[in-house]
């Protein structure tokens, strides 16, 4: 293959069509998110993580699976986890059974604005869906994102 292969060519292009899907709607949301609540796209994302722990088997996140969850550096996201303490959002406290380990989860502050929040996001991204079906160029990538199952 060479610089100038079609086959690359093409794939590059829809490189960009994905990378520009992306950045529309995560600055849509950003928007939508900072104008209503004061919240950042990975502060909502981290808080929505957080939120889906629980207490039994494998119930807690690791900082590692968190920083892959939100799509940040482990240092990232320690360092957005200190500013949504900060907050009152989050709180940390040790591993029961392992004092290395520490466990980060959303306060009651925390879930009271993460569901106070959660149909802007909801709102914003189909927005920003629905102006992106309009382009030529972005609207299979639509019609993907749109067709993906649903995890439960």
């Amino acid at each position: 293959m060479t610089a100038t292969d079609p086959a690359l060519t093409a794939l590059a292009q829809g490189w960009c069509a994905l990378s520009l899907l992306h950045g529309r709607i995560e600055a849509h949301i950003e928007r939508a998110l900072q104008t209503h609540h004061d919240l950042s796209v990975r502060e909502y994302s981290l808080l929505d993580v957080l939120s889906r722990q629980h207490n039994g088997e494998g119930g807690h996140l690791q900082m590692k699976q968190v920083a892959d969850a939100v799509v940040l550096s482990q240092s990232a996201t320690t360092r957005l986890v200190t500013r949504l303490e900060d907050r009152g959002l989050l709180s940390r406290y040790l591993c029961p059974t392992d004092r290395r380990g520490i466990y980060t989860d959303v306060t009651d502050a925390g879930l009271t604005l993460l569901a106070e929040a959660r149909p802007t996001n909801d709102k914003a991204l189909r927005e920003a869906l629905d102006e992106a079906a309009r382009n030529p160029e972005l609207a299979p990538l639509v019609r993907v994102v749109e067709s993906l199952p649903v995890s439960a």
